[in-house]
């Protein structure tokens, strides 16, 4: 099982914690975890682009000219798509892009993205982060501690005070252990994560 080690709120280790292979130390399938980045950001396409057709433009009730006898070409509305203020033929409307992968894929990227973290020693497990009040300052200190850049931290989903005291650091996104996802693992250098959300993790996932 790969080991790394666990962390006191002030930076000093306390030790090693095991994690579990079957999550932390699979072989990664890249490919895998590819499919799952571009079904995420697929998904988070508002799609709310649109045009005007024929029937959606002002005006054109009127036939310009008559059909015969002018030596023009026919024509039966100034909002005809090849008319300059006319209709839009086959352009976009809006629509959802989300789509989903089987949930066996889904679970062997969140296992891959997180056993690729695990090999190049980019999980940090803390043993907790218990504020007494929001305190973003503090929160900044142990970031320093621990020497972290951008950084994903994972708490348990009930510690309101770490997650208001983390939330407005520059390259720092916070996120309860429900919501492990393969985009912010991939997107972020390490992963701060506590004890009790990396058990509940290990569990949800084993």
């Amino acid at each position: 099982m790969p080991k790394v080690t666990l962390y006191k709120q002030d930076g000093t280790e306390n030790g090693q914690i095991e994690l579990n292979d079957a999550i932390f130390g699979i072989e990664p399938n890249e490919s895998v975890v590819f499919d799952a980045v571009i079904m995420q950001r697929a998904s988070m396409r508002q799609g709310t682009h649109a045009v005007k057709n024929r029937s959606q433009v002002r005006g054109g009730g009127r036939k310009p000219w008559r059909q015969k006898g002018t030596g023009r070409a026919r024509q039966g509305s100034i909002r005809s798509p090849q008319w300059v203020g006319g209709g839009v033929v086959f352009g976009p409307t809006p629509r959802s892009y989300a789509y989903k992968l089987p949930k066996k894929v889904r679970r062997l990227a969140i296992r891959s993205a997180l056993s690729m973290k695990a090999a190049e020693d980019q999980i940090k497990v803390i043993e907790g982060l218990a504020f007494e009040a929001p305190k973003t300052k503090a929160f900044k200190d142990i970031l320093t501690n621990l020497n972290l850049g951008k950084t994903l931290v994972v708490l348990e989903g009930d510690n309101d005070n770490a997650y208001l005291s983390a939330r407005n650091l520059p390259n720092v996104k916070v996120i309860d252990e429900r919501n492990v996802n393969v985009l912010d693992v991939v997107n972020y250098d390490t992963i701060l994560i506590t004890k009790q959300a990396l058990e509940t993790v290990e569990e949800a996932l084993a």
